[in-house]
């Protein structure tokens, strides 16, 4: 019992740094799939080496007592990490690389003390599941990194202490030659690199499908792990493992077959429409019964799998086993992440992983039985079976049931880090969905926010040569800052591929065909990280990211992103932040305002209401306080003979500065005491994603900038005429223009 006790505690406080860090170096490295392939490669790395190495650098000593130095080694060096990260750049993800060969060494060590290491392995997982909930519900939403990680620190040193008691009456246990049928290694690695690339792709699908929040992909890492803890210990009493093992590979690859489909052709089609949830417990809990309904069947073969390669090879085959199923996941999720799910795409990388699955299992059930043939021909056409990724779940996602024949989907494609679609409506309206998001449109109140954001960004500037667009999308706002004459040069910094080539082929008129125009230079690359990296300074910057309850959109709200842009930007530069008011609470609103005010303390804000209530919004930054004058801003509208740039904000209904104007909705001196109390939103603890994802079936807008609105004061300081236009101003927002 104490052995699994500790086996839980290592695997509780694994999982908790393995979130921690991945959120750490996001931030450092960028939230690309690149980016991601390394952290995850160093991660699986270490500890496969790990488990390989240290129980050659440890048979002199009594297992217990080196597992309680390997566990306060661990716990040192985590600590060490999580303040390391941000010091050391690009190079950061090294650091992980000694805590991780500490932590693969951990089920090794304890294996040499029992001769059932299968429950150590299923304990493990059990550890990992709670961990998972742990660092994703309870201690990164309410703290930070620092205090999660002393957390898992406290449970290493815990467990280090409870097996220092144990080694009192510690016996190794004693083992026969673990047999070295390569075989097995090689079936068993396969079978990870089936279910990490598996796992890769599903949980791309299933972002789309329950809306990939921190709390959602908190869920599904969950249900994959506790498929795997349950078929693990459903498999310890099995008589003949080899053959088990061999069968599991074409049950995994029928598991597969089952799971494509409930994602593809069956969950998005279900009745369910979540916006109507009373609460967001009752959201987690229908994630929850949807994750197990479609991944249960292969995570328990693949469970299975380790549980019986295990026994097939008697004696202390853990470290070998353990290594094995490591490095087949390290290629397997590397692989389906920076190539099957964009080169192939999900049905061609699902048919593909069942083929290697069941050649997996042939590899030991090819001399069995002509039943055993019979099986794997009856999987192979299985293959047939797998749909292709269904086109309204990439569009409309968690809402893909309510969109059924509302619409036609023109495009739809995956990519390296997102999937992407285009819908075309029957009244000529067009949608840019990414990540199973509407994220823009042709659509009045869309037009007019992204033309917002790209205009003010321009016209605030007294000399906007050049500017930063952080965040593509259907390229609307690159394209309002392109057109304005004085703007020599845009940079748009992308993280999907996909998207500028979607932007350019169905948004090329709204855009005002963006992407091919000459002074603009598509950087494909994390926003973040690339103004982190980048030595240029900019006139402007402008920054439009996905919904604030969608996992690293926070990335671009924190503190430290905002001081990070003040820097790079030229005196009398202004930076445009785009804020959401529906699907989220009124918490993270506050979050976001208080902490893009505590870096510009002179920011104001600028409404973009729909049918009068609250919709979204832009913030604007300086520097400098304030100043407009309208007069002046009469002549940029006009631009003497280039009618671009009037044109395009009298297409989003602002036919002169007194209508752009009457946006303002107020600024940070005007907030103070609705603001008061509001969490920062940092690096170290991205509390905007955590708030607004309890608030991601919400729209309380109206009330939210009904608040907002009612601490609104007009700025005598900051608007001036010679002509009046002050005093038109004035007289529409109190009209409410």
């Amino acid at each position: 019992m104490l052995l699994l006790l500790l086996a839980a505690g290592s695997g509780a406080a694994a999982l908790i740094y393995e979130v921690v860090w991945f959120q750490q170096l996001e931030l450092v490295l960028g939230s690309s799939a690149v980016s991601l392939a390394i952290i995850l490669g160093t991660f699986m790395g270490g500890t496969c080496a790990g488990s390989l190495l240290f129980p050659r650098l440890s048979t002199r000593w009594q297992p217990l007592r080196v597992y309680v130095g390997i566990e306060l080694g661990i716990a040192v060096c985590a600590v060490a990490v999580v303040h390391l990260i941000p010091w050391l750049g690009a190079a950061s993800f090294l650091c992980l690389l000694p805590p991780t060969l500490l932590m693969g060494a951990t089920l090794p060590a304890l294996a040499r003390c029992t001769k059932t290491p299968h429950l150590l392995y299923s304990a493990n997982i059990a550890g990992a599941v709670f961990g998972c909930l742990l660092a994703g519900f309870y201690l990164l939403r309410t703290f930070d990194v620092a205090t999660a990680t002393y957390v898992a620190a406290a449970i290493n040193a815990t467990v280090a202490g409870l097996a220092m008691l144990g080694t009192s009456r510690e016996e190794q246990a004693k083992f026969g030659e673990a047999s070295r049928d390569r075989t097995i290694y090689t079936v068993i690695a396969l079978s990870g690199l089936c279910a990490l690339a598996c796992e890769v792709i599903w949980t791309r699908t299933l972002g789309l499908l329950l809306g990939a929040s921190v709390y959602t992909l908190s869920i599904i890492l969950a249900v994959f792990l506790c498929g795997l803890g349950i078929g693990s210990t459903l498999a310890r009493t099995v008589q003949r493992p080899r053959e088990a093992l061999g069968w599991c590979q074409l049950f995994a690859a029928a598991g597969i077959a089952w799971t494509s489909n409930s994602l593809s052709a069956s969950l998005p089609y279900w009745p369910i429409n979540p916006s109507i949830s009373t609460g967001i417990g009752f959201n987690f809990e229908l994630d929850v019964v949807r994750a197990l309904w479609a991944l249960l069947p292969p995570t328990l073969c693949w469970g299975a799998s380790f549980t019986l390669a295990l026994t097939a090879l008697r004696g202390n085959a853990m470290p070998q086993v353990y290594s094995a199923n490591t490095v087949g996941a390290i290629i397997g999720a590397l692989g389906a992440s920076l190539w099957g799910i964009a080169a192939l795409g999900s049905q061609r990388s699902e048919q593909l992983l069942m083929f290697v699955s069941i050649g997996a299992g042939l590899l030991l059930l090819a001399r069995v039985s002509r039943w055993s043939l019979l099986a794997a021909v009856s999987c192979g056409l299985l293959t047939l079976t797998v749909p292709p990724l269904s086109k309204l779940l990439v569009a409309h996602g968690r809402f893909a049931a309510t969109w059924v024949d509302k619409g036609d989907i023109v495009y739809a494609g995956e990519g390296v880090n997102s999937s992407v679609a285009v819908s075309s409506f029957a009244d000529g309206t067009m949608t840019f969905h990414v990540a199973g998001k509407i994220q823009a449109s042709n659509t009045a109140r869309d037009l007019r926010l992204q033309r917002m954001l790209g205009h003010l960004t321009t016209l605030m500037s007294p000399s906007p040569r050049s500017v930063l667009v952080i965040g593509c999308g259907a390229g609307v706002t690159a394209g309002a800052v392109s057109i304005d004459p004085r703007v020599e040069r845009v940079t748009i910094a992308e993280i999907e591929p996909l998207v500028p080539q979607a932007a350019a082929a169905y948004f090329g008129e709204p855009n005002f065909d963006v992407l091919r125009n000459p002074k603009v230079r598509l950087q494909i690359e994390d926003g973040r990280h690339y103004l982190l990296n980048s030595r240029e300074k900019f006139d402007g910057i402008t920054v439009d990211p996905l919904d604030p309850w969608v996992k690293g959109a926070a990335n671009l709200y924190t503190k430290e992103f905002y001081e990070a842009a003040k820097q790079h930007l030229k005196p009398g530069g202004t930076i445009t932040m785009y804020v959401q008011l529906f699907e989220t609470d009124e918490a993270a609103v506050k979050s976001t305002l208080a902490t893009f005010f505590e870096v510009f303390p002179n920011g104001t804000i600028w409404g973009n209401p729909y049918q009068g209530l609250g919709h979204d919004m832009v913030l604007l930054g300086q520097a400098e306080p304030l100043r407009i004058d309208l007069d002046e801003m009469e002549q940029r509208f006009g631009y003497g003979d280039d009618r671009l740039v009037p044109d395009s904000l009298a297409e989003a209904g602002f036919q002169s500065p007194v209508d752009l104007f009457a946006t303002y909705a107020g600024r940070g001196s005007d907030l103070r005491a609705w603001l008061e109390g509001a969490e920062i939103n940092r690096d170290t603890n991205l509390r905007m994603q955590y708030l607004a994802g309890f608030g991601l079936n919400l729209d309380d807008s109206a009330a939210i900038y009904a608040a907002l609105l009612a601490h609104r004061k007009f700025p005598e300081d900051a608007f001036t005429s010679r002509e009046g236009r002050v005093d038109s101003l004035r007289r529409a927002l109190a009209l409410g223009r």
